[in-house]
């Protein structure tokens, strides 16, 4: 995600809260850092404000669509009025968001064009029976219930998921979603999991994830 954005209060919220959500967050404070990054880094969306230092945003949006850059461009700005969203919208923006908004619109507007612009909801969808997983949205349901997880736990289901009735390691999951040393994080990655578990199976629920003893975890079928 990049975020092009001048006000450097606001650029520091947007990062940390994204960033909170499991993005991660490229920044610049002007049109050509923001052209710069575009350039040489493999971004899939931005959040584009309209004033910058030097110059419109509506340039370098303009720039980058005629160079065949076609991931979503959220636009945020404090323009509101009907002819600026035009121009926005004309200039190849995907959505329009009006300065001050709430931290959750704008989530939830990013993932909309997120997901319009990989064609269908499906395709970041991961599942296991009655298990599914959105990727984009962050949404996890078994049976059609929604599973209140924390962004951890979110991130060590979405992983056992992408390895599904396959054993998974502790070592494994410490360097791929803790990123960290096994030895530091082998009893927080029990508890999370022991906690994982109860979250996924109700009375009704047949258990789908299993622990390998002396190997690890398994998502899916009983090993």
């Amino acid at each position: 995600m990049l975020i092009v954005e001048d006000q450097l209060s606001l650029l520091a919220s947007l990062k940390r809260g994204l960033e909170e959500e499991g993005f991660e967050v490229l920044t610049a404070s002007s049109g050509s850092s923001g052209y710069s990054i575009i350039q040489r880094e493999p971004v899939d969306a931005v959040l584009l404000d309209l004033m910058l230092p030097d110059g419109d945003g509506i340039s370098l949006l303009q720039r980058v669509r005629e160079e065949e850059f076609q991931k979503p461009v959220l636009v945020i700005t404090a323009k509101d009025s009907i002819a600026d969203r035009v121009i926005g919208l004309d200039s190849g923006a995907d959505d329009y968001l009006i300065k001050p908004f709430d931290f959750s619109e704008l989530l939830a507007r990013l993932r909309a064009v997120m997901r319009r612009s990989m064609g269908t909801s499906q395709d970041a969808q991961l599942r296991y029976e009655d298990l599914v997983v959105d990727s984009l949205s962050r949404v996890a349901s078994r049976g059609g219930q929604s599973l209140s997880l924390t962004q951890r736990q979110f991130e060590l289901l979405e992983y056992l998921l992408q390895h599904k009735n396959m054993i998974v390691t502790r070592e494994a999951i410490a360097r791929d979603v803790w990123k960290a040393a096994t030895a530091t994080w082998t009893n927080v990655i029990e508890v999370q999991i022991n906690q994982l578990r109860k979250k996924l199976g109700g009375p009704s629920n047949l258990p789908v994830l299993h622990t390998v003893r002396g190997k690890g975890y398994q998502l899916g079928d009983e090993p």
